[in-house]
């Protein structure tokens, strides 16, 4: 089972939200709209995706790395090194 099968419909409705948000971001730049606006609706999107990640961290490690832990060996060996590299493209991004 999927760690966010539980929020699932929260991440969908974050998801459009974001879209909407990306849609409105183009739609400024096609209207020439001032950029110091533009930038400021992409930090907005990017800060909805932002939270979208996290809450899917979230649920990857309270399910998916703690059952796995729970188990033991080669396997929680391996998501916890999935789960690290995964923070650490967040970090970056």
């Amino acid at each position: 089972m999927i760690g966010y099968i539980d929020h699932k419909e929260d991440i969908l409705k974050r998801l459009r939200r974001a879209e909407g948000q990306v849609r409105g971001i183009h739609r400024m730049v096609e209207e020439d709209t001032y950029c110091i606006d533009v930038l400021t609706q992409v930090s907005a999107a990017t800060k909805a995706l932002e939270t979208v990640a996290l809450s899917l961290l979230e649920d990857h490690l309270s399910h998916c790395v703690a059952e796995a832990t729970a188990e033991g060996g080669a396997v929680a060996d391996e998501k916890i090194r999935e789960a690290a590299a995964a923070i650490a493209r967040l970090v970056r991004s």
